[in-house]
């Protein structure tokens, strides 16, 4: 029998896991899930380790009757061990597939996590009435990029090619500036040659003047 799953599944970029008939409480596992769902698949198994040690309290939004408040910023919680340690099993089934998949387990988010209602026989032995609980669990992650590291690569690939232009432009500055030196030298070498000539007319004119007087 093939299991469908309540999300649609992406072929590429994502993976799946499930677990079927686990015997932990369904309300328990709505909880979870919904504190689970849509964050960072390491986050979510760390948070799952502080749920059963105690460290972090799961927030009771749905099934809050009876429930006591918790420390933090939270109202009613609690600290659900057997369920959190179930659901964080198949967290660590469904990072497996994904590696298998070749996708890079640190860019992993939980794209849908739902808890359903599964069968629920009567207890072995004496009949007290009491029915077993028994819950479905379906997790499927995606591989998702991070946004702000894609950014910061395409900024510094035009940095490169501004240093790169800008090398360039010394380059071609530097012949420039050659020339005009050229231009300099030339301009005074005239100005040298300018001021000679009068004074070779002046020797000139000396010349004739002392021809007359003799």
């Amino acid at each position: 029998m093939v299991y469908k799953y309540a999300a649609k599944l992406g072929e590429e970029n994502s993976a799946v896991a499930a677990g079927r008939s686990l015997s932990i409480s369904t309300k328990q596992s709505v909880e979870i899930c919904r504190f689970l769902r849509k964050k960072k698949l390491q986050r979510a198994k760390n948070m799952l380790n502080d749920v059963i040690a105690h460290k972090i309290a799961v927030p009771y939004i749905r099934y809050y009757g009876d429930v006591g408040h918790k420390k933090g910023k939270i109202a009613a919680g609690r600290y659900p061990e057997k369920a959190s340690k179930e659901i964080l099993k198949i967290l660590e089934s469904v990072e497996a597939n994904a590696q298998l998949k070749g996708l890079s387990t640190g860019d992993l988010f939980i794209e849908h996590i739902c808890a359903h209602l599964a069968s629920r026989p009567w207890h072995y032995g004496r009949q007290r009435r009491r029915k077993t609980k028994r819950t479905h669990i379906e997790v499927i992650v995606t591989e998702k990029k991070n946004k702000k590291q894609e950014k910061k690569i395409e900024e510094k690939k035009p940095e490169v090619k501004e240093e790169t232009t800008e090398k360039q432009n010394i380059v071609s500055k530097k012949p420039e500036i050659s020339k005009a030196i050229e231009e300099k030298k030339q301009v005074v070498e005239e100005k040298e040659e300018v001021k000679e000539q009068p004074t070779e007319k002046k020797e000139e004119k000396k010349e004739t003047k002392v021809k007359k007087n003799d």
